[in-house]
């Protein structure tokens, strides 16, 4: 199956530089997370990926060809703005989609049967979109982006509105897409998810991408920096530590707490720390960074240097 493959991609509206000089590659077989705070560029990289929109400059390829009208037939695209007719039966506007693709009737409203079953929906069939809840919705556009069985699928937060039981069932989907060699990307705001899901990252801020490579690569690199604590009693030696910079409050709730390293602080000054003022320490362990704390670390990085640049940094 091809590569999608972005190559010093560049897109600029008026005078916002939305993407700059971008470039990263999805692989078949595996799932890409795209990564960003709000305003980062995601979105636009999408469209173009997707043809909706094109490159200033650069180039976007599946396989060896530019992509067009001709690779929007090989993509199954799920956005994050849903677009339902909310009034059309669900089988309906299902097979209607599949036709789009290019399938015959009978074998379109075969697969619409065969996804529905799969999602325990086939009641369903004869329901207009807007009977349905907002999970529901999200998994009928779902089924609306894998149906003609592409080579590449985008998925754009693809488990907003789901609870936890259908978020499981989806990614179990997504699962058994990439082992096919579906190329997938995956573009979220939950660092859990992308942990779970994700083969390789490629983090972007204000049109930049700060991270890229396999996920397993880049926790490695960035070391072990981080503890995680589970503690009965006081926390005021987080406050203390933090206070002094000796430290970053990544997580934290009443009985634990995760926290990264800064300036060269030892894990024992916090256990030394922590065992003045909690009553009892039941987990102390250090460990690679989460995608969260990587996510954080670069974007903020990024800000202190346009700062120091004497830049503004966009809201």
């Amino acid at each position: 199956m091809p590569v999608l493959t972005v190559d010093e991609v560049t897109k600029q509206f008026d005078k916002v530089l939305a993407v700059d000089k971008a470039s990263f590659s999805a692989e078949p077989g595996r799932i890409l997370g795209l990564l960003g705070p709000n305003g980062a560029g995601k979105t636009t990289t999408i469209r173009m990926i997707t043809y909706i929109t094109v490159p200033d400059s650069g180039e976007i390829r599946f396989g060896d060809k530019k992509v067009g009208p001709w690779s929007q037939e090989r993509m199954g695209y799920l956005p994050e703005e849903r677009g339902l007719y909310k009034k059309m039966k669900v089988g309906d506007q299902l097979v209607y989609f599949a036709e789009l693709k290019g399938l015959p009737k009978k074998e379109a409203n075969k697969r619409v049967r065969r996804w529905l079953e799969r999602f325990g929906a086939e009641d369903w069939y004869s329901r207009k979109t807007n009977e349905l809840s907002k999970g529901m919705q999200q998994k009928i556009q779902f089924i609306t982006a894998v149906l003609h069985e592409p080579d590449l699928l985008v998925l754009d937060e693809p488990f907003g509105g789901l609870d936890p039981i259908n978020a499981e069932l989806l990614q179990d989907v997504i699962m058994e897409l990439k082992e096919g060699g579906c190329t997938i990307l995956f573009a979220s705001h939950r660092m859990e998810q992308v942990e779970q899901l994700c083969d390789d990252i490629c983090l972007i801020s204000q049109g930049e991408i700060l991270v890229r490579g396999a996920l397993r690569d880049i926790k490695r690199k960035a070391g072990k920096n981080t503890v995680v604590i589970d503690f009965e009693g006081s926390d005021t030696f987080l406050d203390t530590m933090e206070a002094r910079q000796l430290i970053r409050i990544n997580v934290r709730s009443k009985n634990r707490a995760e926290v990264r390293l800064l300036h060269n602080t030892k894990p024992r000054e916090v256990l030394d720390e922590a065992l003045r003022s909690a009553n009892d320490i039941t987990r102390f362990e250090l460990v690679e960074p989460s995608m969260r704390e990587i996510f954080v670390t670069a974007v903020t990085e990024q800000e202190k240097k346009i700062q120091e640049a004497g830049h503004t940094v966009p809201v």
